[in-house]
């Protein structure tokens, strides 16, 4: 039997001699960039990779051999790729964002929108985020109406809840956002510190139905789960609605999950506290906006992409990223109407629009993508 340092020795010579062809490969990777620069051909080239990878797995015989050569020439080639987009960065071309850079927002004259009424976790958002700063504000219905409200022009902004710390995302304003044509300017992080809200004079005895929205009811599962599963539970639009409700209704035997400032703004009872199943419970909104800018210290980039239903294409896709050195802070999939268990990709990740970083990797995603669209910078 062969020393273990002997074999050692000729595996790291091995790897040397490697390590030559990769760099003579990449060499020629570049060659190849050129042609595809003065000829307009495109980077990513599926028929041309699948071609390849067959007939380098049929280099050899067993199953595992053939499945690693699949695996390792699949990292090479998409290495390969990452080096040519570079290489077309390097001659100009840049995938057109349309979003415009600015040193600061002016909110003087603006316009804001929220949804739900007086006292919704949204304005307290809203407030929390613009301050003093804008001119006017209004609340609307839906979701989509406070989208619908940026696109007609009557409002400049608009403040929507996109993921709860504890119930996961709004799934409904993630479809919103691939719907509408607008642009995430700005984000808040709200705690949320859910009470349970009665009419003066009401105990907690007297609640026979409770009301509120369906996240905040999640919110504070647990607590409704073993303390009062005889409650009637029914969802609103919003838990400013429902202590709205309340309010007007003047029944005891009704309740509704919200905020404090629900409290004092309906004249109600705050009947327990800090009633979330977490006492760490946030919530994220956005800003939106139908002008697409961003400012110039803007550190997050949140992206809308579609890719090919086939095997390893997300992970094509994300390699975009981490060959460029670009963290990824979160991943969100929806699925596309009308295409059964197709998904459309949100993904948030650190940046700004005019890192060179960024801009490389955009030229790759806007290649190895079926769609692509940057939401915001932020």
């Amino acid at each position: 039997m062969r020393d273990l340092k002997d074999i050692r020795v000729e595996i790291d010579q091995v790897d040397k001699e490697i390590l030559d062809l990769f760099t003579k490969r990449m060499e020629l990777a570049c060659q190849v960039a050129e042609y595809k620069i003065s000829t307009g051909k495109k980077v990513y080239d599926k028929t041309r990779e699948d071609e390849k990878l067959s007939k380098l797995s049929s280099y050899v015989d067993d199953e595992f051999s053939q499945q690693a050569v699949r695996e390792l020439y699949t990292q090479i080639m998409s290495i390969s790729r990452k080096k040519q987009f570079a290489i077309l960065r390097e001659h100009g071309q840049v995938f057109e964002t349309g979003f415009t850079q600015v040193d600061e927002f002016d909110f003087s004259q603006a316009t804001v929108c929220f949804q739900g009424v007086e006292g919704a976790y949204s304005q307290l958002a809203m407030m929390a985020f613009f301050e003093d700063k804008m001119k006017d504000c209004f609340h609307v219905d839906t979701w989509r109406d406070a989208m619908d409200s940026i696109i007609n022009g009557k409002a400049d902004y608009a403040v929507l809840p996109i993921e709860n710390s504890l119930a996961g995302a709004i799934e409904e304003n993630f479809d919103l956002l691939s719907e509408y044509n607008v642009a995430i300017i700005g984000e808040h992080i709200l705690k949320v510190n859910h009470a349970l809200l009665g009419v003066k004079g009401a105990k907690i005895a007297d609640v026979k139905t409770v009301y509120s929205h369906a996240k905040a009811i999640a919110q504070c599962d647990e607590y409704i789960r073993t303390k009062h599963m005889d409650w009637d539970v029914k969802n609103l639009h919003n838990t400013a609605v429902s202590a709205q409700k309340i309010h007007d209704d003047g029944d005891k035997s009704q309740a509704a999950i919200g905020s404090v400032y629900n409290a004092k703004l309906y004249d109600l009872e705050v009947l327990e506290e800090g009633i979330q199943d977490n006492k760490n419970n946030e919530t994220r909104f956005i800003i939106v906006s139908n002008e697409k800018k961003y400012r110039k210290d803007a550190n997050q980039i949140g992206l809308c992409l579609e890719i090919a239903h086939e095997p390893g294409s997300l992970y094509r896709i994300l390699s975009n990223l981490m060959f460029n050195g670009i963290n990824m802070n979160r991943i969100e999939s929806r699925p596309i109407k009308g295409v059964n268990w197709q998904y459309r990709f949100f993904i948030d990740i650190d940046g700004n629009l005019n890192d060179e970083a960024v801009r490389n990797a955009l030229i790759g995603l806007e290649e190895e993508c079926v769609s692509l669209r940057v939401l915001g910078n932020y």
